[in-house]
């Protein structure tokens, strides 16, 4: 059984925006939050990030549904930095679930918002605290040089 590391995002991370969503209506204006909070906290021109943004919004939109649909409201989604990383921190209150890779479930099941985090993201882990688990995901803050 696949299983996803487990344990909080880095520590020396900085909080630079956090969502709370009660619904999937509100998915929206996480997305559009989550580009304008990059575009005001990242230090590379636009160009150097590359694809960074969409790939940061298609999984923090992915994590976000599967904790509205399968989760305890509120979904708070976080944005946090380090000096090279940028961190998607996704929480839900249902302690009573852990994050399954979807290998392990059936195709109707859901679980395909891991797959895509972990394809798009340097790292994914997940931690529980007393009232909420929590999925992240790492990116880098400058894209990769292209050869």
């Amino acid at each position: 059984m696949t299983q996803l590391r487990t344990s909080p995002p880095p520590l020396n991370a900085e909080e630079l925006n956090v969502w709370m969503l009660h619904s999937g209506s509100q998915l929206r204006e996480l997305r559009a939050g989550l580009i304008k909070t990059l575009n005001e906290h990242t230090v590379v021109p636009a160009e150097k990030l590359d694809d960074i943004p969409e790939r940061m919004v298609l999984v923090a939109t992915e994590l976000a549904t599967n904790a509205i649909r399968h989760g305890l409201p509120p979904t708070t989604v976080r944005l946090l930095r380090t000096r090279e990383e940028f961190v998607l921190d996704v929480a839900d209150h249902d302690l009573t679930s852990f994050p399954e890779l979807a290998e392990t479930r059936p195709i109707n099941a859901g679980g395909r918002g891991l797959r895509l985090a972990q394809a798009f993201a340097l790292e994914v882990g997940w931690y529980a605290t007393e009232e909420a688990k929590h999925i992240w995901a790492a990116f880098p803050i400058e894209a990769e040089p292209h050869h």
